[in-house]
């Protein structure tokens, strides 16, 4: 006779996807745009990334055990972590500086907090705040595309969303050294490795997306809310609202980093509200800050709201009661 009831410990609902399989999925979706910046700023993107991601693994496997904790390379974590961190770096930054950020990144923010799925924020972006609060003057030094990246001399220019911050009432036609929307797209601008391509960086969110690593609320929230604020601020210059959503990381920081499984929402309504939030205090940053961009400090801040969004936005077990009701009806019985 065939069983009609099994009694098991939970989890129930079982997935075939593994940790190494989604982060795998992620580095694909990094490719292209790693690929792009290596066509803009030389071999010595590649050098920074490999630095970054080298000295993550290897920050991760000694952490690990001097801790003598379980070796987790095999869960990809750290690459993904050192990939990030490249992507939001200058590829002028001294290499050093470099994988100064990436042992921040995995042994202070990471492992130092109980290792994958224990950070309550998100270790690439606190080690590039970090790295820009210590090294200012190298962390703004953007390079024109296609120049030297190794010379010291690099002929440097000022990234699309430094320009925008002078723009007032969202007239973009008389700027001077504004690249043009067609440059904004295929990256041929100042930026960090990570903010130049635009094309490539949603090709691989569009990969993330149909594999359904990530969910489309906190990036369409994220960009959603960051459009209207720049449409209203912009006085409905459709120009200047392109500019903005094209400029800065915006689209890096919506898809790549906004939606780590560790520091953002597990449920659709939590991951909403996460997506404006960091929106709006990107755009505010962007518009009224001393800083030409917020998308890292918006999503940082976020992450701490993380517990007390999800604290409101799960939803409650059938027949749950408040713990203080239960005291009131037991009090008056």
């Amino acid at each position: 006779m065939a069983k009609r009831l099994t009694v098991s410990a939970s989890p129930h609902v079982r997935s075939h996807e593994t940790t190494t399989g989604i982060m795998l999925d992620v580095i694909l979706a990094l490719v292209p745009a790693l690929v792009m910046s290596a066509v803009y700023f030389g071999t010595r993107a590649l050098c920074l990334a490999a630095v970054t991601v080298g000295t993550a693994v290897l920050s991760e496997y000694l952490s690990r055990k001097i801790m003598k904790r379980d070796n987790t390379l095999g869960d990809l974590s750290a690459v993904v972590t050192g990939l990030i961190l490249a992507f939001n770096l200058p590829a002028t930054l001294p290499l050093w500086m470099a994988a100064i950020g990436s042992v921040i990144a995995i042994v202070i923010v990471k492992q130092l907090f109980g290792g994958i799925g224990q950070n309550f924020v998100n270790p690439a972006i606190t080690a590039r705040i970090i790295l820009m609060m210590s090294f200012p003057s190298a962390m703004a030094k953007w390079i024109v595309p296609f120049s030297s990246a190794w010379s010291p001399d690099a002929v440097t220019a000022a990234t699309p969303m430094a320009v925008l911050a002078n723009v007032t009432g969202g007239d973009v036609s008389a700027v001077e050294g504004l690249p043009s929307l067609v440059q904004m797209l295929i990256g041929a601008h100042g930026g960090s490795m990570g903010e130049v391509c635009s094309i490539a960086l949603l090709s691989g969110a569009f990969y993330l997306l149909l594999r359904r690593v990530i969910s489309p609320a906190i990036p369409f929230s994220f960009i959603g809310t960051v459009a209207v604020v720049m449409l209203i601020a912009g006085k409905g210059n459709l120009q200047f609202l392109a500019y903005e959503l094209l400029g800065g990381g915006l689209i890096l920081g919506a898809f790549f980093m906004a939606t780590d499984y560790s520091t953002s929402p597990i449920n659709r309504k939590g991951r909403i509200i996460f997506g404006i939030g960091c929106g709006l205090i990107t755009a505010v940053i962007r518009l009224f800050g001393s800083l030409p961009e917020g998308v890292s400090f918006s999503i940082i801040l976020m992450n701490i709201l993380v517990p007390h969004i999800e604290r409101l936005t799960t939803s409650k077990p059938f027949g749950y009661e408040k713990p203080e009701k239960k005291k009131e009806e037991a009090a008056k019985a």
